[in-house]
């Protein structure tokens, strides 16, 4: 039996604060955000998405993004990110001292139609000025194709749409593209047929996973990946996350249960586990509400 050849590292992209909040009902108070993220910063993690720059009224949930991106404690090992839909989020962005800027694009028409109100051909005009402006303001720049593997209105997305997009997306300037299972709905043969096609263009370091774990998939989708020499992935701390314009989509991979899965595989990571089970159960107590990841589970049940 061959054993597969895995990275020797992997960079984790918390996207919790983010990505994770934006979909909660409860708002979480300004000073207990920051509070969160600068426990997160001091887990090892070396990467965090804050907060969206998005029209508050779309995301009540991050309406407080400048104060929040102000005032967190950076760590100068840490890149603080944050989601941006135009100029106007990005000219925000800017001022509130984010590292790096995060586009969003859906491979679904209809899907990105109900997120951001446009076409695709209209969201690439918006995010060829957002991209452009962020190279003249020396800021690395991050590329999101959401619903990538099956959308909730259309139902299967075709490879080579996904692949037009990530050629416009590098076109424009970004150094990283995620890919996003927004529904949880892929698995890994088909993770492993989209990235076969995409790594035939693109380094395998330029290509980030974002799963979502509504079917239980993510772990197995992100081994998946793993095989194929992907070593970025996005997460959120205790599961946490969802799509408010995509039906069904549940909470993203859990940051602690894949860093738990790596680790344990040899592969580095640089994240300690107990901060990370201290900060997830720091949010959960802020939400009043249990977090879905294994690993918080089992470390509840043994500090009873």
């Amino acid at each position: 039996m061959t054993t597969p050849r895995f990275p020797k590292s992997v960079s984790i992209r918390e996207v919790g604060p983010r990505d994770g909040l934006q979909n909660e009902s409860k708002f979480i108070p300004t000073d207990e955000k920051i509070q969160w993220i600068d426990h997160l910063s001091n887990s090892g993690l070396n990467y965090i998405e804050v907060t969206s720059f998005v029209n508050p009224t779309w995301i009540p949930a991050l309406s407080d993004a400048e104060y929040v991106a102000k005032h967190i404690k950076k760590n100068p090992d840490v890149t603080y990110a944050a989601l941006v839909p135009n100029t106007k989020g990005l000219f925000r962005a800017l001022e509130s001292g984010i590292d790096e800027v995060a586009v969003f694009i859906s491979a679904s028409e209809t899907h990105n139609k109900k997120n951001i109100n446009k076409t695709i051909s209209e969201t690439e005009i918006v995010l060829s000025e957002v991209v452009k402006e962020s190279i003249s303001n020396k800021k690395t720049i991050r590329g999101y194709i959401s619903t990538v593997f099956g959308c909730p209105y259309e139902g299967n997305i075709e490879t080579d749409q996904v692949i037009r997009l990530a050629d416009s997306l590098f076109e424009m300037g970004i150094n990283e593209l995620s890919l996003g299972d927004t529904i949880g709905i892929a698995n890994p043969v088909q993770v492993k047929q989209v990235l076969e096609q995409l790594l035939k263009r693109y380094p395998a370091d330029s290509i980030a996973m974002h799963f979502h774990n509504t079917r239980g998939t993510a772990l197995a989708n992100a081994l998946a990946s793993l095989e194929m020499g992907i070593s970025k992935f996005d997460s959120s701390l205790g599961g946490l996350g969802g799509c408010p314009y995509a039906p069904g989509a549940s909470g993203n991979l859990a940051t602690d249960d894949l860093n738990y899965m790596l680790t344990n595989m040899g592969i580095e990571t640089n994240i300690d586990q107990k901060k990370l089970n201290a900060a997830a159960l720091y949010i959960q107590s802020k939400l009043q509400k249990p977090l879905d990841s294994y690993s918080v589970k089992y470390y509840e049940s043994q500090h009873k």
